[in-house]
């Protein structure tokens, strides 16, 4: 059998339109698929624009960060000078208490010989 421009063909309409709408549904699906595609590369550029954007720092944004840095160090400073005198505090009454008790003493040793 020799196929050329001359060739008769003899195919039922049912099949033609089968054919042709097999080719369609497949066109169809195949621009569905091509569009999502394009979609998902475009949000993920412009997410990755969005991303660059929020990562750089203005020189605003660099002395805000360089002065919560120094406040930290200054709050660690004084919290260290804090506990310090707590410790000190507690001290001094601890010392107090001594005190107040040599004194009681000593008002009692005064007593006991001076009366004597």
């Amino acid at each position: 059998m020799k196929i050329n421009s001359e060739t008769n063909l003899s195919l039922p309409i049912r099949n033609l339109v089968a054919l042709i709408f097999v080719i369609c549904s497949g066109l169809w699906a195949y621009f569905g698929i091509v569009e999502r595609l394009n979609t998902l590369e475009t949000s993920k550029q412009l997410m990755e624009a969005d991303l660059l954007k929020k990562a750089e720092q203005t020189p605003k944004n660099l002395e805000m960060l360089m002065l919560i840095e120094m406040n930290a160090k200054l709050l660690e400073k004084h919290q260290i000078q804090l506990d310090d005198n707590v410790h000190t505090q507690v001290m001094l009454n601890e010392a107090n208490k001594k005190i107040e008790k040599l004194q009681k003493d000593v008002e009692k040793l005064i007593r006991k010989n001076g009366n004597h």
